[in-house]
C-alpha cells in the first residue's frame, strides 16, 4: 500500500522483485502502463489488467476473471469492519498481522 499521494506504479515497481510465482495478476487501471505488463509477462504472470480510457489501443484482458476481483474487495470491506484492523491502531508489523489474522479467523467461524 502506497500513501494516498504516491500513484500506482511507484509501489508496483518496488513489489515486483518479491512477487510469489503466480499465473494471474489481477489489478486495477491504476496499474496500467506497458513496462508494467512486460515485466510481469517477463516472470511468467498473465496480467488481467484492463486499459486506462486514455490509452490510445485497447488492451486485452480476461473480463470474466476481473469481474471475480470483488471477492477480494468484500474480504477487505468486512476486515475493515474491525476498527483495530481500519485504524492501523498497531505500530508494529507483527501485531497488525496478528490482529488481521485473528479477525479473519472470527470472519471464518462466523
Amino acid at each position: 500500500m502506497t500513501a494516498g499521494e504516491v500513484n500506482d506504479y511507484t509501489g508496483a515497481a518496488a513489489l515486483l522483485g518479491s512477487l510469489p510465482a503466480a499465473e494471474w495478476l489481477i489489478a486495477d487501471r491504476g496499474y496500467d502502463a506497458d513496462w508494467f505488463r512486460k515485466a510481469l509477462t517477463d516472470k511468467g504472470i498473465s496480467p488481467c489488467i484492463p486499459g486506462r480510457k486514455s490509452r490510445g489501443k485497447a488492451v486485452g484482458y480476461d473480463k470474466r476473471r476481473y469481474k471475480r476481483r470483488n471477492r477480494i474487495k468484500s474480504m477487505f470491506g468486512r476486515l475493515k469492519d474491525w476498527r483495530r484492523v481500519a485504524t492501523h491502531d498497531d505500530r508494529c508489523a507483527k501485531t497488525f498481522l496478528s490482529a488481521v489474522a485473528l479477525a479473519a479467523t472470527v470472519m471464518f467461524w462466523l
